[in-house]
Formats: structure tokens, C-alpha cells, sequence
């Protein structure tokens, strides 16, 4: 199949989107296009946050971290709170709270990791983002 942009890959993938989310996130205009908007920056750190995980280093880093260290600081914080209900507080975050774009694309790239370890509903959802992220790099 021919297609206007060639296979990727994941790394490359992950560098695109990182560099898409940093100068696309910048709050004044000097460039010819316009920063992004914040469902756009949401939709692709959602996408760059899968796309982090089957990078290897050093995008690999950021779900060390994630899942790593900050689940173990929230489980010693309060034993008893599950992955689902840190993913849904962060999407209560993001509905509510008024935040900048670049607030919005690192939690929007924490979030798809807790997506995906919650399983359920939620964790279909970070699989469809994934399979996503995987069609773009392939």
C-alpha cells in the first residue's frame, strides 16, 4: 500500500510527538502555525504516551516512572487506592481544572499509562490508542 508518510517507528514516532507537543504547546504565537488546541494536545500525548512505551530509551523512561515510582509514593501514601481511580481523578483534572496546554500534554501522557493498567473499560481504551499509535510507526 502506498501511503503519504513512510513506515516510522516507534522511536521515531515518540520523538515526532515530543517535539510536536513542545513547540505546539507554546503559548504565544511565532511561528506560521497556530499552537495547538487542548483536545488536539490531549489526543496526541494520549497517542505519544503509547507510543513511549514500545519506543525502548529513552521514551521508556517516562512509564518507568509512572508506574514505577509514583504508583509505589501513592501506595505509600494511602494503601488501597487502585489504578482506576488515579485515572479517573486525573480525567476529573483534566475536565475541570483550568490548565495549560503543556499541563495538559504531561498528563495526558501520566494518564495513558494508568489507562492502560487498569483494565476494564479504561484499559480498552489505552489498547485502542496503542493499535493507533502502532498503524502511525507501521
Amino acid at each position: 500500500m502506498n501511503s503519504l508518510i513512510p513506515p516510522l517507528g516507534m522511536a521515531t514516532l515518540a520523538f515526532v510527538l515530543t517535539v510536536v507537543l513542545i513547540v505546539g504547546t507554546k503559548e504565544t504565537k511565532q511561528g506560521k502555525a497556530k499552537p495547538l488546541g487542548w483536545w488536539a494536545v490531549l489526543i496526541l500525548s494520549l497517542l505519544a504516551g503509547a507510543s513511549f512505551v514500545a519506543a525502548g530509551w529513552p521514551f521508556d523512561l517516562v512509564p518507568k516512572l509512572v508506574m514505577g515510582d509514583l504508583l509505589g509514593l501513592v501506595g505509600a501514601i494511602k494503601p488501597g487506592l487502585q489504578v482506576p481511580g488515579l485515572a479517573l481523578a486525573l480525567i476529573a483534572v483534566l475536565a475541570w481544572v483550568g490548565l495549560t496546554r503543556r499541563q495538559v500534554a504531561v498528563i495526558g501522557i501520566v494518564l495513558f499509562y494508568l489507562l492502560a493498567g487498569s483494565g476494564g473499560s479504561l484499559g480498552e481504551l489505552a489498547e485502542k490508542l496503542r493499535g493507533i499509535a502502532e498503524n502511525f510507526a507501521s
